[in-house]
């Protein structure tokens, strides 16, 4: 019962951080640049003043869609911030940036992350048919159960990783944000603010990934007893 009650009380929790995470979006969006910039002008910037030439800019479909692919260089930018000239575009865009910031340095956990990837894509792909299959002959063949443990393992500890790039990629965008001038003393922290509540997201995700993983575990460690 008392697993019910942290799965229920997550649920609950992210959604209030995703509406809210929306509701602050909508409500900075509405906070326009002093210096006119859209989302697409920034992150073109971010790139210049880092020396980065060999990342390109692109529009996706979708709301807050917007995603750095290592794989092909890539900052995507969903088109209310492509074309946003407001505080919630230029902050996701300079995140994205960091991101690619992130690659061109080098940065530990992104390259950790990316590493990853691979194997979490397959583990998405099955982990909840094996877990589903484990848990029904889990007294048979118990094994099948421990094999979709470790695959979601996988994917919790991703979602670990992925806490400090993305903390990371704010930290350099805010920072740089600042220095740029795209940000004034006015709304910067607007913009910190926004990103804040994005990172929280990220925080949910991954406490919740843990709970699930660890009532898996119970299963599995109660039919062995």
């Amino acid at each position: 019962m008392s697993i019910w009650i942290i799965f229920i009380g997550f649920m609950i929790l992210s959604w209030i951080v995703s509406m809210t995470l929306k509701a602050k979006f909508s409500k900075y969006s509405k906070v326009l640049l002093d210096n006119g910039m859209s989302g697409k002008d920034v992150a073109e910037k971010m790139l210049r003043d880092n020396g980065i030439t060999d990342v390109r800019i692109v529009s996706v479909e979708g709301q807050l869609t917007d995603h750095y692919n290592p794989a092909d260089k890539t900052v995507n930018l969903s088109p209310d911030v492509y074309s946003g000239r407001n505080i919630s575009a230029a902050a996701v865009a300079a995140h994205e940036c960091g991101h690619a910031v992130q690659h061109a340095k080098a940065y530990a956990w992104l390259g950790f992350r990316s590493k990853l990837v691979p194997a979490v894509s397959f583990s998405s792909k099955w982990v909840q048919w094996i877990l589903l299959a484990g848990i029904l002959t889990v007294r048979t063949f118990p094994a099948l159960l421990l094999a979709g443990i470790v695959l979601f393992a996988l994917t919790t500890i991703f979602s670990f990783i992925t806490l400090p790039v993305e903390i990371d990629a704010s930290r350099r965008a805010l920072a740089w944000m600042s220095n740029a001038g795209i940000t004034s003393y006015q709304n910067h922290n607007l913009a910190k603010d926004a990103l804040k509540w994005a990172a929280y997201t990220y925080v949910i995700a991954a406490l919740g990934s843990l709970a699930t993983l660890l009532y898996y575990i119970m299963i599995f460690t109660g039919t062995r007893r």
